[in-house]
């Protein structure tokens, strides 16, 4: 199970920093991370990292974004800085364990302009 927490409502060029934990261990050894969906659009991969610390970002989000991942705690996180209106949407955190990938619940992100 994976549940997110951290988003809420922020005026564009703010920060929020979100948290998926997960409960066990079975991602420790895997890739986890977020994507997000905005409305009427299809859902797209925000970032990943690997159990070793290898990032991966969307274009759109590089040098805004950070994400990091505590192993022992089974956490991943996401800084967000900068934010922008159309960083607007839901954001689901992810792992993959088995070939599958597993989804958290999300959490809404909404950024005023």
């Amino acid at each position: 199970q994976l549940v997110e927490s951290g988003g809420g409502l922020v005026q564009a060029g703010g920060s929020l920093r979100l948290s998926c934990a997960a409960s066990g261990s079975i991602f420790r050894l895997n890739p986890m991370g977020w994507y997000r969906q905005a409305p009427g659009k299809q859902r797209e991969l925000v970032a990943d990292i690997t159990s070793s610390g290898s990032t991966n970002y969307a274009d759109s989000v590089k040098g805004r974004f950070i994400i990091s991942r505590d192993v022992a705690k089974n956490t991943v996180y996401l800084q967000m800085n900068s934010l922008k209106p159309e960083d607007t949407a839901v954001y689901y955190c992810h792992g993959w364990y088995g070939g599958s990938i597993y989804w958290g619940q999300g959490t809404q992100v909404t950024v005023s302009s």
